[in-house]
């Protein structure tokens, strides 16, 4: 018996994919990507090791992706993913750039200059801190990057305010022999470089894969309902966790469609108000009229914003726990006194002219004066002063004096009519001692009285002394010359 056997035919083998022109890379520090034109020839996978040419210098990154026409292939992607992924990720404060080339793949001689570099990073930082406190600059430096090629030193620094190092760079560039770069970073880029692992357990996100860093602001921290405890929400930076703005979109569009709070809906048991509203279950707390409270899903209230009841004066209600007034007014009832007040008091002139009535001479109250009584002249006016005005200022009155000639003679004519006058006192005016008296003048002044007495004495009162013994020398005796 013969056997024959049939060799199958074997497939075609399927061409290989051409090598990829542009090739997305990351490199630096603080991950800065790129998209730049690669010579290398043979295939290389995802995370591979490359020697770039940047702006910078040559330095070494890694390879995240290629860049194909179709992205058939699972570790590729076409350019416009790329670019939309760019767009959600910052836009132009994504750190893209496209200015570059891939020079090779990174070999072990290459890797090992690099792990030199590396080492000697504590080294460069203790000079740096002590130059900038040499030169006593308000900064702080952060951390010390070397490429590959030396070309140049990139010193990070954090500063409040804006610093001139001009004198520093200079040192610092004689110190390493080398171009020195300054880059200023914020507190968040500040742990993108030497921070690690976060609460969480997981790399810090701003090292790991965010790029553009955003503040973030306590509502986002109020509305999904976390602690304000700034210990529990703050990260490594000092400042609120980036992780608060990943949900911050979702809560925003759930807190939309929950109802106002202190409104009114509708519901198969009948309106309620509502008090509070959850996020994320899609509860709200509600208070019917008859003061029963329940917890109803959003899909079980059928009418929003429905209108607020009045109380019988039309008062509307503002809140479900407003009450009506216990003793409303009425049009035209004057409004009972508080506890522990007095009643306002009327002018019985004005309630007399509104009703009608018999009105009184005028002015009594507060005057003084009753009809038909002249009122005091006024004073003359000056050249600066209008007639009628007190040249004794807000303090004078009719028992005061304003150390004016004249003023106390003024006020001392005029008398109340409703007082009599009073004899003046005997007993207040002192007589003149005969040693005091000067004595060519013995009996040329007599005594007198004036016709009319004050309300006050000691304000109107005329001096019976003659008016040389009025000078505060003339009742002092003649001392003895004193011996030598």
């Amino acid at each position: 018996m013969v056997l024959s056997l049939e060799i199958m035919p074997l497939e075609p083998k399927a061409p290989e994919p051409p090598t990829p022109k542009t090739v997305v890379v990351r490199y630096g520090y603080l991950k800065l990507i790129g998209e730049f034109p690669s010579d290398v020839t043979t295939k290389v996978g995802c995370g591979s090791k490359l020697v770039l040419r940047t702006l910078r210098g040559t330095e070494i990154g890694e390879m995240l992706t290629t860049v194909c026409g179709n992205g058939g292939c699972n570790k590729s992607i076409t350019r416009d993913k790329m670019l939309e992924y760019i767009k959600n990720s910052g836009g132009r404060s994504f750190p893209f750039s496209e200015s570059g080339r891939v020079l090779r793949v990174a070999t072990v001689q290459d890797l090992a200059v690099q792990k030199r570099l590396d080492d000697t990073r504590s080294e460069y930082l203790s000079k740096a801190r002590e130059l900038v406190a040499r030169h006593k600059v308000a900064m702080k430096i952060v951390e010390v990057e070397q490429l590959l090629g030396q070309e140049r030193l990139i010193f990070y620094f954090i500063s409040e305010h804006r610093v001139d190092f001009r004198m520093l760079v200079r040192d610092m560039a004689h110190e390493f022999h080398a171009r020195i770069e300054l880059t200023q970073v914020g507190a968040r880029d500040e742990a993108r470089l030497v921070a690690d692992y976060e609460k969480c357990g997981q790399h810090c996100c701003c090292k790991q894969f965010l790029k553009v860093l955003t503040p973030i602001s306590m509502r986002s921290a109020k509305i999904q309902k976390g602690t304000l405890d700034p210990a529990k929400i703050s990260g490594r930076c000092g400042r609120l966790m980036c992780c608060l703005r990943y949900e911050d979109q979702t809560y925003e569009d759930l807190r939309k469609r929950l109802p106002n709070r202190n409104t009114r809906v509708r519901t198969e048991k009948g309106e309620a108000w509502v008090l509070e509203g959850q996020i994320l279950t899609q509860l709200v707390l509600l208070q019917f009229d008859d003061g029963e409270r329940a917890a109803v899903p959003m899909e079980e209230i059928l009418a929003f914003n429905l209108p607020k009841p009045k109380f019988p004066n039309g008062r509307t209600m503002q809140t479900a726990f407003d009450k009506m007034p216990e003793d409303p007014r009425t049009p035209g009832q004057e409004k009972a006194p508080a506890k522990g007040h007095a009643p306002r008091r009327t002018n019985p002139d004005s309630t007399a002219e509104k009703s009608g009535g018999p009105v009184q001479p005028a002015s009594v109250a507060g005057t003084g004066r009753q009809a038909g009584v002249p009122a005091p002249q006024p004073t003359q006016a000056g050249p600066n002063k209008p007639v009628g005005a007190n040249p004794a200022g807000r303090n004078a009155g009719p028992n005061r004096t304003s150390g004016q000639p004249g003023q106390a003679r003024q006020l001392a004519s005029f008398t109340p009519p409703n007082q009599a006058i009073q004899p003046v006192r005997r007993d207040l005016v002192k007589p003149i001692p005969p040693s005091a008296t000067p004595p060519g003048d013995q009996g040329s002044q007599p005594e007198t009285l004036p016709t009319a007495a004050p309300t006050n004495p000691r304000a109107a009162a005329p001096s019976t002394q003659p008016a040389s013994d009025q000078t505060p020398d003339s009742n002092i005796p003649d001392l003895p010359e004193s011996k030598q």
